[in-house]
């Protein structure tokens, strides 16, 4: 038997981000819930028919997702909160997912969100606790969507989340007793999935994908443990069930398999185990050896050769060779021809890219995406079936390509190399410790006691898409663009101070999305017109594309800011994305480290942040969510990236006096065992995600009794219920238990460029109203 071909996964928004067009419509009650799912059946057929098309043999399903697939899991089994058990079907799984407020009968707030590994991808981490009861639905997703593929003709191996990586994904509820571990729940939840592989079988699967990605990362005892019990209660469920037909593939991904690999191909029960050879290339002779191993000598191991995570054409011939280390040790029938990873982390097809005006035709050349993907994939395969004769001209093709990236004059700029290697320990610091900054910043900025401030970004309305399009478009010029822009920016303003908000913002109203408009106006950054890429729910960005050493030509932000802070007597922030955020949130060279490119974007930061502190702003945020979603999978390689995580932060906000206030913003990760580094950030002021999170990132700064001022967030924005002021000045009296008042900011947690115009001014007005509460009782305390 041949090698044959396989996906984990492909992208669920479609080629023109259907399904979040889909979505947002049903929100705003404009398309029904029939018109939504019959969307939803229509992309899935859609992208079945492309997979099946290019040749794929292995073509997953229950990978579309409305909102989240981690979330899907959890409804899957019944993994419901108490709060939202009164609710059923959509409004049950959207109210997990964003909150439900409706007046007069129903008021609940979301469930967190968290980077999934490494990624910018936000899944939502279900609660649990010793009284959790895993149940699997009737008629569940996963069955369902496995029935409407095999309807037309096409066999699918149905995906879910493993059930050691579901547990260890999830959190424990806020009342759970101190102690709880998740994993004592394994019992009940295997005993549910061998229920759910049972009723794929009977529906004629195969095989079924488990993704378990943990089984990359240092594994405590305990952990080990509960992998080896998970799955041979599994096997002997399904056995005594008769349930032997169907193969299970245990995928795992973002790092190699070597740490586990014994533990992986000793699991019973398991037919095939794929492993990540792009993320994890030093462990490719280890795993195949621990794949020859086995006692299973049936054991199929699939290679995840083709990067699902960025956006760089593979090297097919380099690619081919892996494969074959694996085809000569355990033969072509007992091997998959892979992604790395699932797919959903690329974006969906080059093909409009090719159209229309302005193609950077040398930079298309370098990149695949989703589609395009898939043929690497087969092209593989059909090179390990039958030679490479067979696919010489696309091998012929695909070195071309590689071989114009690596020599192109555009990717390497000496001056920039030269200006890095001149960085001195002494750009590092700032000039003073932050108690002497504290106190001039305070006779300068005269700032009330619990000052309010927003985090960036205010409402992107069609009327500010429309005028960033027809500039693009060239249908209005620089200087009418111009003007509607800065009435827009007045208009904000203005609204600010009505609003009585102590430190103001601009509202960026010039910017498309917070890395892409800095990307746009750096060296050695390239863009696509549709490489949209799903983050959260309908959520979807369009990452850069680094391809080379990255310079700053000219300002970036100043022109915008200045003109704010001439409309008003109150500080406004210059807003700035980081560089560790800019690096995550783009597609990234991979002909270099990630360190050097980092760094090299700090630079370009820096001169922003010296220039907007020549133009008179006395408060500059530098904004670095993905600092914790940079980190390695594994402890062992913390260390080192976190010394030039943080030595990248400092080099970009470091070139100005004592007197300029520098915040910075972090959101939906986990700060617990980084918080050394991010107190090394020395930032005067730090705004963190927290209402969403129910207050569980701000323990981690109590723990470590953060020195410096902390900004943790009252309400939640990813969702248009309006938190009321009982329930803000609650949460601000329980921040209160953790950080003096004086170090304490009252603000959002989040942008809110994804919000409309009357929440926003609902809940802002709330966020002030708290603040004022807070001051008064303060004051009446002192007297």
């Amino acid at each position: 038997m041949p090698a044959t071909s396989s996906i984990l996964g492909f992208p669920r928004m479609g080629a023109n981000r259907e399904l979040k067009h889909l979505v947002e419509s049903f929100w705003k009650g404009t398309v029904s819930e029939s018109e939504l799912l019959a969307g939803a059946r229509e992309l899935r057929e859609k992208h079945w028919r492309i997979q099946q098309a290019k040749g794929i043999d292995h073509i997953p399903s229950n990978d579309f997702s409305l909102y989240d697939h981690i979330l899907d899991a959890a409804v899957t089994f019944s993994a419901i909160p108490p709060r939202y058990q009164s609710l059923q079907g959509l409004d049950l799984y959207f109210a997990m997912a964003r909150g439900l407020q409706r007046e007069g009968s129903i008021d609940v707030a979301s469930l967190p969100m968290s980077k999934y590994f490494g990624t910018n991808y936000h899944y939502v981490p279900v609660p649990l606790a010793p009284s959790t009861l895993f149940h699997l639905s009737a008629n569940s997703k996963p069955v369902q969507e496995y029935k409407e593929a095999k309807a037309l003709g096409i066999q699918t191996r149905p995906y879910i989340v493993g059930p050691v990586s579901f547990l260890l994904l999830a959190r424990a509820s806020k009342d759970a007793p101190l102690g709880f571990n998740k994993l004592n729940l394994i019992d009940n939840l295997v005993n549910e999935y061998a229920k759910l592989i049972e009723e794929l079988a009977a529906a004629g699967a195969e095989w079924i994908q488990l993704d378990e990605p943990h089984l990359v990362m240092e594994l405590s005892p305990v952990e080990q443990a509960v992998y080896t019990r998970a799955y041979t209660q599994l096997a002997q469920k399904l056995e005594s069930k008769g349930t032997t037909s169907i193969k299970i593939l245990v995928a795992t991904y973002f790092e190699g398999l070597d740490i586990n690999a014994e533990l992986a191909f000793s699991l019973p029960g398991i037919s095939a185990i794929h492993a990540d050879f792009v993320y994890g290339a030093e462990s490719i002779d280890s795993v195949v050896q621990a794949a020859s191993a086995a006692s299973n000598k049936n054991l199929v191991l699939s290679v995840g050769v083709v990067n699902g995570r960025n956006i760089w054409k593979a090297d097919l011939d380099a690619a081919i060779n892996v494969v074959g280390k694996a085809v000569n040790v355990l033969g072509a029938d007992r091997v998959i021809v892979a992604s790395s990873s699932s797919l959903l982390h690329s974006p969906h097809s080059l093909d409009a890219e090719k159209k229309g005006s302005g193609v950077d035709s040398e930079l298309l050349d370098w990149l695949s995406f989703a589609v395009e993907k898939l043929d690497e994939i087969v092209i593989i395969t059909k090179a390990v079936q039958f030679g490479r004769e067979s696919v010489k001209e696309a091998l012929a093709a695909n070195a071309k390509s590689v071989n114009s990236r690596a020599n192109s004059s555009r990717i390497h700029s000496p001056a920039v190399q030269a200006r890095l290697a001149a960085v001195e320990p002494s750009q590092l610091t700032r000039k003073s410790p932050y108690p002497v900054r504290r106190g001039i910043q305070e006779s300068l900025l005269n700032l009330p006691k619990y000052p309010t401030t927003t985090i960036g970004s205010f409402p992107q309305t069609a009327t500010l898409r429309r005028i960033r399009a027809q500039f693009k478009k060239g249908s209005i010029d620089q200087a009418e663009y111009e003007r509607l822009l800065k009435e827009e920016i007045a208009a904000v303003v203005k609204f600010q101070e009505n609003l009585d908000i102590d430190v103001l913002v601009h509202g960026e109203a010039e910017r498309n999305d917070m890395v892409e408009y800095f990307g746009e106006m750096l060296n050695g950054v390239g863009f696509t017109k549709n490489g949209w890429v799903q983050s959260y729910g309908s959520r979807c960005v369009k990452p850069p594309v680094i391809y080379g050493d990255v310079s700053r030509p000219t300002a970036m932000t100043v022109g915008w800011t200045s003109f704010a802070q001439s409309l008003t007597s109150r500080p406004m922030k210059g807003m700035l994305t980081g560089p560790l955020t800019i690096l995550c949130w783009s597609f990234v060279r991979d002909d270099q480290p990630r360190e050097l490119t980092s760094k090299q974007i700090a630079l370009a930061v820096r001169d922003e942040v010296v220039d907007l502190e020549k133009a008179g702003i006395k408060v500059i945020q530098i904004d670095e969510p993905a600092i914790r979603e940079g980190l390695p999978l594994r402890r062992s390689k913390w260390d080192e990236y976190l010394k030039w995580a943080v030595d990248s932060f400092l080099l970009c906000s470091t070139g100005v006096a004592d007197a300029t206030q520098i915040h910075s913003h972090m959101c939906y990760s986990d700060f617990e065992d980084i918080m050394d580094a991010i107190i090394a950030l020395d930032c005067d002021v730090l705004s963190i995600e927290s209402a969403k999170s129910d207050l569980k990132l701000l323990q981690a700064f109590q723990s470590r009794d953060y020195p410096n001022e902390l900004g943790p967030g009252v309400f939640d924005i990813h969702t248009s219920r309006v938190a009321p002021l009982n329930e803000m000045k609650t949460r601000v009296d329980e921040m209160e238990t953790c950080l003096s008042g004086d170090r304490l900011w009252i603000n959002p947690d989040c942008g809110l460029k994804t919000r409309g115009w009357v929440e926003t001014e609902a809940v802002l007005k709330n966020m002030v109203q708290t603040a004022k509460d807070f001051r008064a009782a303060s004051a009446a305390k002192s007297a």
